[in-house]
């Protein structure tokens, strides 16, 4: 457990908990332009908490949640601002704290049936030149298929930082097999995801129940393979997302029963099943990463 590596929590969530200017279908983007300095406290706290990665606040500068036309003229700019918010508070800390890039869904979180190829890389494209001068990992997360993921990997290019692969998990039912939200099962993604050259593969925004079938199966794949992959998990604390749900079209609510007490316990479980790496998704604030830093780093 010494070697556990805490991740932050839901930014989103987090700012709206602190007063930041929230609404959809902006979300965690709206901070950036009216009131950056949220996102700044909003990481701060994170890293006071424990948290030894902090993410980007880049996830919803996308043309889905801020408009074709706002994305067109401020889209590289708010990801650098974005990238610059994180670095500095990373810069402040006692301990050293690496920086990830998010790079989102770029078509929608949990739509594998939106994708375009050519539409995500042209606008991870943008995210990735105004993020690439202020992060030392690329995040690509809550990845709903394979053909996502490859997508990120082709407009990234030739880029020398480490890359994390995120997925996100089928979690109206806990299954035998865990599957993607694509319905492909995780261990053709983690595949998929060594072939692509990742230096870690996680699972993100499901609900704690669906994350030990997936780090079996990714295990396994590891085994299988012989490779030096890290694991990782960052749930959400929001209830069962079913098939059909439409993203961005309400506000979830939060699980009573997923304090900081029994988000932990999740934790362990995860350490235990092999996660190296362990942070919160939606929801999880920094409350709950005090606990996984003072119980697992």
């Amino acid at each position: 457990m010494s070697k556990t590596l805490i991740l932050d929590g839901g930014m989103g969530r987090e700012l709206k908990r602190i007063g930041a200017p929230f609404r959809q279908p902006e979300w965690s983007a709206l901070a950036l332009w009216e009131a950056p300095h949220f996102v700044e406290q909003a990481h701060d706290a994170f890293v006071q908490a424990g948290a030894r990665v902090i993410t980007t606040n880049s996830y919803a500068v996308v043309p889905f949640h801020i408009g074709e036309q706002r994305f067109a003229r401020d889209g590289q700019q708010l990801a650098a601002l974005a990238g610059q918010l994180a670095r500095r508070s990373a810069s402040r800390a006692a301990q050293p704290v690496t920086v990830a890039g998010s790079l989102p869904p770029a078509l929608g979180s949990y739509r594998p049936d939106l994708f375009d190829a050519e539409q995500s890389q042209a606008i991870h494209r943008v995210l990735i030149a105004g993020l690439a001068p202020h992060v030392d990992v690329w995040l690509a997360e809550t990845q709903s298929s394979i053909a996502e993921v490859e997508a990120v990997k082709a407009a990234l290019g030739d880029s020398d930082k480490p890359l994390w692969l995120s997925f996100t998990l089928q979690d109206d039912a806990v299954q035998d097999a865990a599957r993607l939200r694509s319905g492909e099962t995780v261990a053709d993604a983690v595949a998929a995801a060594i072939r692509l050259g990742a230096a870690a593969v996680l699972f993100n925004c499901s609900q704690p129940e669906v994350m030990s079938a997936a780090l079996q199966a990714a295990r396994a794949v590891q085994q299988q393979q012989g490779t030096a992959l890290a694991l990782g998990v960052y749930a959400n604390a929001f209830p069962p997302t079913p098939k059909d749900a439409k993203a961005n079209a309400t506000l979830d609510e939060i699980r009573a029963d997923l304090g900081p007490d029994s988000y932990l316990g999740w934790a362990q479980q995860w350490v235990a099943e092999g996660a190296g790496i362990v942070g919160g998704c939606c929801g999880i604030s920094p409350a709950h990463i005090a606990q996984l830093s003072q119980a697992l780093a």
